[in-house]
């Protein structure tokens, strides 16, 4: 099977979830013989094209012209995208299925699509509505119009949690049979070779102390100021106890002012900007792991923590809501919750001998659900779905001759 795959991001590049998991399912897809070929976006220092193991990775630089803004520099992307598609359909065959990541890349995969008569399948990662709450000004319902646009065109779409599943339907008013729910992975020798290192975890928090960690992008929707809002109550009922907060954004320097104004700035740790090494090493030095964000289609920093064999504590919302089942294989706050939410981290900190049970279970559920070869057979269950149905259906699309009378 010849697929190709259209994404804004792929390693190196990592700007939000898309490229690791457009990554682990590409390479996997390799491994069972696939031909998969990636197109996506150049960065500096970066090669126009490599062999990452079984898969063609081809990284286009879009036009030397300074965009307007946002959208504008997404439309220059798409162009380019075609332009590179273009010359490498006719100098290697054409493919069997186009997988489009997300509204970013849908005005080049509804080109392709209809001018190779091949079929499309399009993963949502996320919505334009999800992530504001809503649609408020111009920009959200153009991009908001943008992702409907693609999953009319696509022949399936694809999303990560049943909560993404009743997102898009719901906003897009999708036919249930069109999505299938299908988890994103991780890769389960994320942390083969890393062990607690102690002169490593004395750079964070002291030896008495139990690191409370969270890792992700300093926006509103990840939640940091509620877990920074519990930090009181948790530090007042368990004193030996550091707040290790990594990641960087907009709001980095908008927690650390809360932090200082509500003085707890001694409990907390922020790292920044931290290594993929330095992360790896620092899960396995911490004691609990929260993730209470506002909104979260799939979640998988949660399931890296619990692969980490770290008790996680997630906010009901989401995909986090799916992922861990209450007291069983984690803890659940209630979303938006500082109260609910230190109760839990409480929980776990003054009850090792549950904390043991539950990382038990996080880990077998993440070794029998959100690994990446049971998670690539699904997908290849659906594409083959996909080409076999195309293969039934006349592709043939009149050309208008004449522009119609429009005002007739």
């Amino acid at each position: 099977m010849r697929i190709l795959m259209l994404s804004w991001e792929y390693p190196p590049r990592i700007v939000g979830g898309i490229s690791r998991v457009v990554h682990g399912l590409a390479k996997k897809l390799g491994e069972q013989g696939c031909d998969v070929h990636v197109i996506t976006c150049w960065d500096m220092g970066m090669k126009d094209y490599e062999r990452d193991e079984y898969v063609s990775v081809h990284r286009i630089h879009s036009y030397d012209v300074t965009p307007n803004n946002f959208v504008d520099w997404v439309l220059h992307l798409n162009f380019t995208i075609v332009e590179y598609a273009i010359r490498l359909i006719n100098e290697t065959g054409k493919f069997d299925i186009i997988h489009a990541h997300d509204w970013l890349v849908a005005f080049a995969a509804r080109v392709l699509k209809h001018s190779y008569s091949i079929p499309l399948v399009a993963t949502i990662h996320a919505t334009e509505h999800g992530r504001n709450w809503g649609i408020h000004n111009d920009t959200q319902r153009y991009i908001n119009n943008v992702e409907w646009w693609l999953a009319f065109e696509s022949w399936r779409l694809i999303v990560n949690s049943e909560y993404m599943k009743n997102e898009v339907r719901g906003i897009f008013n999708i036919p249930e049979d069109k999505v299938n729910v299908i988890p994103n992975g991780v890769d389960l020798n994320k942390f083969n070779g890393y062990n607690r290192d102690i002169e490593f975890r004395r750079k964070f928090a002291n030896d008495n102390e139990k690191i409370v960690f969270f890792v992700g992008r300093m926006v509103n929707e990840k939640g940091v100021h509620v877990l920074i809002d519990a930090v009181p109550k948790v530090s007042y009922y368990y004193h030996d106890v550091k707040f290790v907060i990594a990641g960087k954004g907009p709001q980095l320097d908008h927690l650390k002012w809360k932090a200082n104004e509500m003085g707890v700035a001694s409990k907390v740790c922020f790292t920044g900007y931290i290594s993929d090494e330095d992360l790896l090493k620092l899960y396995k030095c911490v004691d609990v792991a929260v993730f209470p964000s506002l909104y979260e289609p799939f979640g998988i920093v949660a399931i890296e923590g619990m692969l980490a064999n770290v008790p996680v504590v997630v906010s009901d919302t989401g995909g986090l809501g799916g992922i861990v089942e209450h007291g069983v294989d984690g803890m659940k706050s209630y979303t938006g919750n500082a109260n609910s939410l230190a109760d839990s981290i409480l929980e776990i900190l003054f009850n090792p001998e549950k904390a043991e049970q539950m990382k038990k279970r996080a880990l077998e559920k993440v070794h029998s659900i959100y690994n990446w070869d049971v998670i690539t057979k699904q997908t290849l269950k659906v594409y083959q779905g996909i080409i076999d149905e195309s293969r039934r259906v006349e592709w043939n699309v009149p050309i208008m001759k004449e522009e119609p009378n429009r005002y007739n």
